[in-house]
């Protein structure tokens, strides 16, 4: 499976790098900023989009349409954000993403919906 993660935060971009090459199978390009994750799609064309609420160049939110407008409409995508768990979902669902994970990921859960994903099974 083919993922980008977009994310600000360099530690974070490691982390869930990290989590990927454990979970295998998945395929990884991580973008600092909403203009170098559209600068990717040119060579890169993912199966699945985490993004960052807030990004140094713009946020998640007005990020999104944006790809899907390059990517197609129905690339699934997750906003991924240290907002509590309230304003992550509300955030979430009002922008159209398909789920919002809470910072700090568990590696554990990460793991088992990268895979589920990857397998094609519907989410809980």
């Amino acid at each position: 499976m083919r993922v980008l993660y977009i994310d600000d935060d360099r530690v974070n971009a490691i982390l869930f790098a990290e989590v990927c090459r454990l979970a295998g199978g998945i395929e990884l390009e991580c973008a600092s900023s909403g203009s170098e994750a559209q600068g990717l799609l040119a060579e890169f064309v993912p199966e699945l989009l985490v993004i960052d609420l807030h990004l140094g160049d713009t946020s998640g939110e007005r990020l999104l349409p944006q790809l899907r407008a390059a990517l197609g409409a129905s690339v699934p995508a997750i906003l991924c954000t240290a907002e509590s768990e309230a304003t992550g979902r509300a955030a979430a669902a009002a922008a159209g993403f398909d789920d919002c994970w809470i910072k700090p990921v568990d590696p554990g859960m990460l793991m088992a919906e990268l895979a589920r994903r990857a397998a094609g099974r519907p989410g809980p």
